[in-house]
């Protein structure tokens, strides 16, 4: 698909404050479903533990650059560049170095950092963050820089819970430094039989209407598998039940991002995760 050199890329952040919601797995489902129609795509690995980076076939510790040298203004942002075994998608990687970038960035209050270098970068549709699982200065830093934030929830208590300290998160960054941040949150790991995670699906929806995405994301163990091969899925088992779901769940939102501020800005409550999650009580 083809882009004018004067292009800037859309960018979407991937985090939630849980860890084990499939943030990664998302990121990598998205990525895929997006190159797969001819989009070019820059994965950017925000997480020290780099797992992004490892499910995209790239070992951190063999790696002679990587987003911290990028961040520390080393390097510029190419320098650390790789491309994955699939055609339109490439990665900005990570390594245990991206600690030492964080502290420094929380000791400065650099909030601005990710935004400085999407402004550069240039050549791709899209760009996706995969945060941290924490409100990390990395994720604040990618609220920041993102058109959109994507939330992955398991139907599960604690997971539907943490939403509202993401949902603080998201309305402070709109007050300082992103007014025009759009979200959406969407349900990942659901499993049909289990009364408690139809539940707390029933509260999502009650609690965020449109905030919430109509697709859903089950469980399929292809994705493991396909991240042990260091592809995303449709790459590997593209008839699975994963690969369609990610496929349509990147459509939803592709549909929703065209759309014009003014029509899709969601404001989110302080309580109404909470409300959310409590229903499963």
């Amino acid at each position: 698909m083809s882009m004018s050199a004067a292009e800037r890329p859309r960018v979407w952040a991937f985090a939630h404050q849980k860890g084990g919601v499939a943030k990664t797995t998302s990121v990598l489902g998205v990525a895929g479903a997006l190159a797969e129609q001819g989009y070019r795509v820059l994965a950017v690995d925000l997480d020290p533990q780099a797992s992004l980076t490892l499910a995209l076939g790239h070992r951190p510790a063999d790696l002679p650059l990587s987003l911290a040298q990028v961040l520390d203004q080393r390097v510029p942002w190419h320098a650390a560049l790789l491309k994955t075994e699939i055609e339109h998608l490439d990665v900005l990687p990570a390594t245990g170095r991206l600690s030492q970038i964080g502290s420094h960035w929380l000791a400065t209050g650099a909030y601005e950092g990710l935004r400085r270098l999407v402004q550069a970068i240039r050549g791709y549709h899209f760009i996706l963050f995969d945060a941290p699982p924490s409100l990390s200065i990395f994720t604040v830093n990618a609220l920041v820089a993102a058109h959109l934030l994507l939330i992955p929830t398991q139907p599960e208590y604690f997971s539907a819970y943490a939403i509202r300290h993401v949902l603080q998160l998201v309305q402070w960054v709109r007050e300082t430094y992103n007014p025009d941040l759009k979200y959406r949150i969407f349900i990942t790991m659901f499993q049909k039989r289990n009364r408690a995670h139809a539940l707390i699906r029933s509260r999502l929806e009650a609690t965020f209407g449109m905030g919430l995405c109509q697709t859903v994301i089950g469980v399929d163990t292809k994705v493991r598998e396909a991240a042990i091969a260091g592809v995303p899925i449709q790459y590997f088992a593209s008839r699975s039940r994963a690969a369609e779901q990610y496929r349509a769940l990147t459509q939803e939102v592709l549909a929703y991002d065209q759309q014009t501020p003014t029509q899709v800005v969601s404001r989110p409550t302080e309580e109404a995760a909470g409300r959310a999650a409590a229903g499963a009580e």
